[in-house]
């Protein structure tokens, strides 16, 4: 099969590809020919420092698309022929290739009328804000909700998700990109780059604040929220945890949430990682019933995927970016 592959750590931007051997399924997993591959910033952020569990050369990509091509001993629900999409394992060869090995567990039931293309837009960012959203927030309608980043996968999906809930939103997002962050849903839009995200949000407000920050960003900036929080507000955070000793009182008591959707293949919890296979179900539904957008900002091919991940690194990318791996 052909494959991009990573000869060594921090060698993600100069990839290439190359034949190599097909891989067979072992107990419990499946063999699925991969027709689209979503990328994601976790892609260039791992291979940047690489993983002691990693042989080489390695193959990136979490997000996979396709057609299931054979089935392993033990696995009973999948059959050759099944379309399907998942989030893969951080620790094993990823999506970048014709053909990868997938947890018959962990995926999810593609049906015709989805594009592959557009499947493979939606794991890791989408199970990430779900996960966030419904999991660990359990947003309701009548609340709001500050969203970090809301340009970028994990933040766009969520304003999606957030506002079908019925929740009024409020993002951060470079200015140029007000405009694509309310076609997604949000209700108000604050440039972090000159204005006060926190000022600007107690004022949208009146001075009560938020009953959940999402926030995907740093530390710091989790950090900084926890002023926009209101009594009882939730925070989940993806890029760091907050300094829980700021702003947190008996006046304000806050709870707070770790995402960190691929760890959970590094448990024994196979619940816990089934449960991938229904967030992803959740997605499919909600993207059959129109109500979530992939926000596919381009399509490329698998020799691209190194320039397009340039391009992630640089954080100038609205929407997602998937390959195309076997056109339909």
């Amino acid at each position: 099969m052909k494959a991009l592959l990573l000869k060594a750590k921090g060698q993600w931007d100069s990839m290439s590809v190359e034949e190599i051997d097909t891989p067979s399924p072992g107990k419990g997993e499946v063999l699925v020919k991969i027709h689209a591959s979503g990328l994601n910033p976790v892609d260039y952020k791992t291979a940047t420092n690489g993983n002691p569990n990693w042989e080489y050369p390695h193959i990136l990509g979490l997000d996979g698309a396709g057609i299931i091509e054979q089935v392993g001993d033990e696995v009973t629900e999948w059959k050759a022929g099944d379309r399907v999409v998942y989030h893969g394992d951080l620790m094993r060869k990823g999506t970048f290739a014709q053909y990868a090995i997938a947890q018959a567990h962990t995926i999810s039931q593609l049906p015709e009328s989805i594009s592959f293309v557009h499947a493979a837009a939606i794991p890791t960012a989408g199970y990430t804000a779900y996960q966030a959203l419904f999991r660990k927030l359990h947003i309701h309608r009548g609340q709001t909700i500050l969203i970090h980043a809301g340009a970028g996968g994990v933040g766009g999906y969520a304003i999606q998700m957030a506002k079908y809930m019925g929740l009024t939103v409020i993002t951060t997002a470079s200015r140029h990109n007000h405009d694509f962050v309310k076609k997604l849903g949000a209700d108000y839009a604050i440039d972090y780059k000159e204005e006060d995200f926190v000022d600007q949000t107690v004022e949208i407000t009146n001075g009560i604040g938020v009953h959940a920050v999402l926030d995907t960003v740093s530390s710091d900036n989790a950090t900084k929220s926890l002023d926009t929080l209101t009594f009882n507000g939730q925070m989940a955070y993806i890029a760091g945890a907050p300094d829980f000793a700021q702003g947190v009182s008996f006046a304000r008591p806050l709870s707070f949430h770790q995402i960190a959707l691929g760890g959970v293949y590094q448990s024994s919890n196979t619940a816990e990682q089934a449960d991938l296979a229904m967030m992803g179900d959740e997605m499919i539904n909600l993207l059959l019933g129109g109500y979530v957008d992939p926000m596919i900002k381009k399509t490329i091919s698998l020799e691209e995927i190194p320039q397009a991940l340039v391009e992630l690194s640089e954080r100038h990318v609205t929407g997602k970016i998937v390959a195309e791996i076997e056109h339909e």
